[in-house]
């Protein structure tokens, strides 16, 4: 721990990080992406993913534990990623306290110069989806264990399916660039494959949240449960 504190506090260490921990999520959003589109194959189908998902390892060990280490894994790891975020800001605010008489942002792409607004944006609603699919305060008829119905009567509101598509497009801007920085953080940059990186970068941004968007597009439209 004393290794790493001294390593984070430097920009260095907070970049990568901001790396390790995003690793993390790309992971995460991969399989929470494949278990939603479980949906497509019925209401059986995507309860009993959530059954599994409650019970899985046991009865090796007890019931909910593996969930809840996997959960306790991601909050750290959202905890560091906010916090490193936050901390290289400040730092770089710092670093220029008197803005820029004319503002000419280096980083070319939409993705890059809105970053830190698209995370911002995505921790907001990552509290609102726990609240609305985990606990079900947000939810207008919450059944636990029902994954189907909690879906199907949620997106089934306009309002809400326009929520989580918004949400979806500015998950996409942030795993694109978060993906794109991850690489050059770790040290895995060359002008030889760093196109290879941007199409890397492009597919799994689209692919994972266009898989997050067909669940709302599906209900909303009617393609499913209407």
């Amino acid at each position: 721990m004393t290794w790493f504190g001294s390593f984070y506090r430097s920009a260095v260490g907070k970049k990568a990080t901001m790396a390790v921990t995003g690793i993390v999520f790309w992971g995460f959003v991969v399989g929470h992406m494949a278990g939603n589109l479980k949906l497509f194959s019925g209401a059986a189908a995507i309860n009993e993913y959530g059954h599994y998902l409650r019970q899985i390892g046991y009865p090796l060990v007890p019931h909910h534990l593996l969930l809840w280490t996997a959960r306790v894994v991601l909050i750290a790891a959202l905890a560091l990623h906010v916090h490193a975020a936050w901390a290289l800001t400040v730092t770089s605010r710092r670093a220029r306290p008197q803005g820029y008489a004319v503002r000419r942002p280096q980083e070319v792409d939409w993705a890059a110069r809105s970053m830190r607004w698209t995370g911002v944006a995505l921790l907001v609603f990552v509290v609102y989806h726990l609240l609305h699919f985990t606990t079900g305060q947000a939810h207008a008829d919450f059944v636990a264990g029902d994954v189907y119905h909690n879906l199907t009567v949620a997106f089934a509101d306009v309002a809400v399916a326009a929520l989580y598509l918004v949400a979806m497009l500015f998950l996409g801007l942030h795993l694109y660039h978060g993906l794109w920085s991850l690489f050059q953080s770790l040290g895995w940059n060359h002008p030889r494959f760093n196109h290879w990186r941007r199409a890397f970068a492009v597919a799994f941004a689209l692919i994972v949240s266009l898989g997050f968007a067909l669940v709302p597009l599906a209900i909303v439209t009617g393609l499913v449960g209407g």
